[in-house]
């Protein structure tokens, strides 16, 4: 599970915030902490202020099943659904539960391991990995089909906001680095974004559906964040961490993006402003995500 021993190198709790009870409506973003011990999703404002736990189960965080217990939130394009992946049985599956962390149900259940989830622009649909390939499932639950590739490596799928398409990153037989690419949202049309040989992953849309962030190793080993246009031009740096930073996610706005960085979890401006530390990264917060709804 690649994406698990990543989420264990960044942070939570916000700064002028803590934890409390859970308000009504659907949080305005989520993220990933062990704050309470085991890795949970919590809701909170959308500058990460007044958080609260939103998944109810708990997890024993001194196993690998309790401790990766809920992670990777990805939230139904109308905001009222978070699907996730948790490890809670010893092998990652893919859950959807409601906007306030009721109503949980699981979507995959085979001996493989699923994860990262994205919904399709209509919500009947997810699109996760499954141990080097993609494969979509009913957002309901029910059979799973591939799409994509048939060789190499390819993880981390995100539905574009309009549905048609799907980035992904994506390692070629016998290589070493993984690039961002787009396919059609049936599998077809295969295409690099990308040409950076280096570790390039997480792509994540821009609400408007016309640029893509990742993070990549391209500069000085570490990873930072970046963005670039479907036609592969534009690329900018938008961190200049002197740590890594990953996982990066935009609010809906499309002026900001989000990101992992130092056990908490942080914004820049899109054009590659200021950083700004939203939590304070003493419980490993990350996979930061805005409600594309943002609540009233």
């Amino acid at each position: 599970m690649r994406r698990l021993a990543f989420v264990a190198g960044v942070t939570a709790l916000a700064l002028a915030g803590c934890g409390g009870s859970a308000p009504k409506g659907p949080p305005a973003m989520v993220f990933v902490s062990v704050k309470d011990g085991d890795y949970a999703i919590f809701g909170a404002d959308a500058d990460a202020k007044h958080s609260y736990r939103l998944t109810k189960q708990k997890g024993d965080p001194s196993t690998s099943a309790g401790l990766f217990f809920q992670l990777q939130p990805a939230w139904s394009p109308d905001g009222q659904k978070i699907a996730f992946s948790s490890g809670r049985d010893g092998t990652a599956h893919i859950y959807v539960m409601n906007a306030d962390g009721t109503g949980t149900v699981r979507i995959t259940g085979t001996k493989q391991g699923d994860e990262q989830p994205s919904w399709s622009a209509d919500g009947k649909r997810l699109v996760f990995s499954r141990e080097g390939a993609l494969f979509e499932a009913p957002a309901t639950g029910g059979p799973a089909h591939r799409v994509g590739h048939g060789t190499g490596n390819a993880e981390d799928p995100a539905y574009s906001p309009d549905g048609r398409l799907i980035a992904y990153d994506y390692r070629k037989p016998g290589y070493m680095n993984h690039e961002i690419y787009v396919m059609n949202a049936d599998g077809t049309g295969t295409h690099p974004v990308t040409h950076l040989n280096y570790a390039s992953a997480f792509p994540a849309w821009s609400p408007d559906g016309k640029t893509l962030a990742f993070q990549s190793n391209l500069r000085g080993g570490l990873y930072q964040i970046y963005t670039i246009r479907l036609d592969g031009t534009g690329l900018r740096q938008v961190t200049t961490s002197p740590t890594d930073v990953i996982q990066p996610a935009w609010t809906p706005d499309g002026k900001t993006i989000g990101y992992a960085r130092d056990g908490g979890i942080w914004t820049s401006s899109s054009d590659g402003g200021t950083a700004t530390q939203l939590t304070s990264g003493k419980n490993d917060d990350s996979r930061p995500a805005w409600n594309p709804v943002p609540p009233q």
